[in-house]
């Protein structure tokens, strides 16, 4: 679930990139993604 997640906030700061440009939002979305891929994968090994 928070892998869908995830994808689903890279896919919209991609989108945010390329078609309009919100600053910090857009770099707040591409963090959440991150830390989340970054949980997923710490609790998907332990």
């Amino acid at each position: 679930m928070l892998f869908i997640i995830a994808i689903i906030l890279i896919v919209g700061w991609l989108l945010g990139f390329f078609v309009w440009s919100a600053g910090a939002l857009i770099h707040a979305l591409l963090i959440l993604a991150v830390v989340s891929i970054l949980l997923s994968i710490i609790r998907g090994r332990s």
